[in-house]
């Protein structure tokens, strides 16, 4: 996650499951690994991932944008509500199971991590900032290995960057930095 990308957060508890778009996470801490990610108080997914205590965060693909924004605009709460179904049924999402909790990872990403709530009670109330730990791990294997994102070959696989108003960027061209030696000073 360090390239910034809009992620997709999914959370179940009591019966529901629910996902949504947010623009605003972060990698935090290698060792244990932790994330940052900012939910608002009035969506349903927030409230979810409260009861049970665990989330994912699933890096769409430039393929999923369109999806990325409905998930983003949508209401899981409401249509759970007035048509009795959920974002997941809605949509026809294609969903897999992790191997460390129980929310569900939608399949077609390039990314996902599975991550228990490290509750920090302050920061949720006044910020909408959530912590997890992440506890597993997965990417597909044609953009990403070896620690680092390659998206040569497999443009529907870029990861996407929400601007605003249903607007993305798609990551580019990869440019590795050379060593660079200071100058002496006289």
């Amino acid at each position: 996650m360090n390239h910034g990308p809009t992620v997709l957060v999914s959370a179940a508890a009591g019966g529901h499951r629910n996902i949504m778009a947010a623009a605003w996470a972060m990698p935090l801490d290698f060792s244990p690994p932790k994330v940052a990610v900012v939910l608002d108080k009035s969506t349903w997914t927030r409230r979810l991932l409260e009861q049970s205590g665990e989330f994912v965060l699933q890096v769409p693909t430039v393929s999923q944008v369109d999806l990325t924004e409905a998930l983003g605009s949508s209401s899981g709460q409401t249509l759970a509500e007035q048509q009795g179904t959920d974002k997941f049924e809605a949509f026809g999402l294609e969903t897999f199971a992790g191997t460390a909790i129980g929310a569900p990872l939608l399949a077609g990403c390039a990314a996902w991590l599975e991550c228990r709530l490290l509750p920090e009670p302050p920061i949720q109330q006044t910020y909408d900032l959530f912590l997890g730990e992440v506890v597993a791990a997965h990417a597909d294997a044609r953009v990403f290995s070896n620690g680092r994102w390659h998206f040569e070959g497999h443009d529907a696989l870029r990861t996407i960057h929400h601007v605003a108003g249903g607007h993305f960027l798609v990551d580019g061209a990869a440019v590795d930095a050379r060593p660079l030696a200071a100058r002496r000073a006289d």
